[in-house]
């Protein structure tokens, strides 16, 4: 089991969620983040005057998924957001220990679907 975060640009968060719908992964946990890496930041003028932000709004994608659907997840998720450009995010893959779906107490992979 693995346990996969992607933090990504908010506009491309439909076209990632219908890449992984097409992969066949449905389940995940969406999170609006602040962060900051590359991009450096925005710089907008309020009032007249200039305002550098150097932490952007992102969107984390939480998802747990069974190893034989990791390399379909990670392929959909670069699928959607990719955009060629310094700032369209990071994919990290961890290894998931265990998992429990509180309703009916299964474990390992039949307690992620």
């Amino acid at each position: 089991m693995k346990y996969v975060i992607a933090v990504i640009r908010p506009d491309r968060l439909e076209a990632v969620k219908t890449e992984l719908e097409a992969e066949e992964v449905h389940l995940m946990t969406v999170t609006e983040v602040l962060g900051c890496g590359r991009q450096k930041g925005v710089t907008e003028v309020y009032r007249g005057v200039k305002e550098v932000s150097n932490l952007l709004r992102k969107i984390k994608l939480e998802i747990a998924v069974n190893d034989i659907f990791l390399e379909r997840t990670v392929n959909a998720i670069v699928r959607g957001a990719r955009e060629g450009e310094i700032g369209d995010g990071k994919i990290f893959i961890l290894d998931l220990k265990e998992c429990v779906r509180i309703r009916t107490g299964e474990t390992g992979g039949e307690a992620i679907g």
